[in-house]
């Protein structure tokens, strides 16, 4: 019989909120996957547990895994953990627990602390839903788009940042939201330093700029409480009668009327060849 992975929780930063749960199954496992072996060691002889510690983190190689999986395969159990909070969250944890499940073996979680709940826990900004986007790309077409889904989100965002980053990331938002858009800043969650700063996104962005946070940093951004308005296809015999007037070949704008419109690429090529 193969052994079970236990998807385990593990603080924030303060030891004691280590559950009984999650303690004695650090201490019952074979192994433990830890995304930083040396972060961990301390949290093992909290644990009071003698487990074998392994290394698996975003930058692991195949084999790494492998070895993993072959020890759950054997009939070993193993312990999955992060640094801190819950494994596959924004972590690449969810790789070991995808190709566990793809091999039949049991996943378990043994839940606990999540900086996204107790971020929103404490931010003053409704909880009933919300959007989490992680950490967003550093620049480029892609962190643009994820900007304006936040700007855009009916709900409340959350977003991950290091403290490096969090006041370029405020001037962001301040961009696609506005400057008085509410927004909450939670650093160093459960820790000796802990704070929670809320206000506007200008108020906070002024703030961070002459003190910059340092420690782990979750940011909870107020939605806009209104449903989003999805825009209206654009009418594809228009939209190609524009893209013809503006010199595009008839190749390319049956190109984009596939991708703007959603119609079929035979139906974009004949419409276009009929104008």
């Amino acid at each position: 019989m193969p052994g079970t992975l236990y998807v385990v929780a593990t603080p924030l930063g303060n030891l004691g909120d280590l559950s009984p749960r999650a303690a004695d199954t650090l201490k019952r496992v074979a192994v433990v996957a830890a995304e930083d072996t040396r972060h961990s060691k301390p949290l093992l002889t909290h644990a009071g547990s003698h487990a074998e510690l392994v290394s698996l983190h975003a930058h692991s190689s195949d084999r790494a895994l492998e070895r993993v999986l072959r020890i759950l395969s054997d009939g070993g159990d193993v312990a999955l953990i992060t640094d801190a909070g819950t494994p596959a969250i924004s972590d690449p944890g969810v790789e070991l627990v995808a190709h566990a499940r793809q091999r039949g073996i049991q996943v378990v979680t043994i839940p606990g602390p999540t900086a996204v709940a107790a971020s929103v826990s404490v931010s003053g900004i409704g909880g009933d839903r919300y959007l989490f986007l992680g950490f967003l790309p550093r620049k480029g077409s892609d962190r643009r788009r994820l900007l304006l889904t936040a700007a855009s989100s009916e709900w409340t965002v959350v977003l991950f940042e290091s403290p490096n980053r969090v006041t370029q990331l405020l001037a962001d938002l301040i961009e696609v939201c506005g400057p008085e858009r509410q927004v909450a800043v939670s650093r160093e969650l459960t820790k000796v330093f802990e704070e929670t700063r809320s206000g506007t996104l200008q108020e906070l962005s002024e703030h961070y700029a002459e003190a910059p946070p340092r420690g782990e940093v979750t940011v909870v951004l107020a939605g806009t409480g209104k449903p989003r308005v999805e825009a209206r296809p654009a009418d594809p015999t228009e939209r190609a009668q524009i893209l013809l007037s503006q010199g595009m070949s008839r190749k390319d704008v049956a190109d984009r009327l596939v991708q703007e419109t959603g119609i079929s690429r035979n139906t974009a090529y004949r419409l276009v060849n009929e104008l």
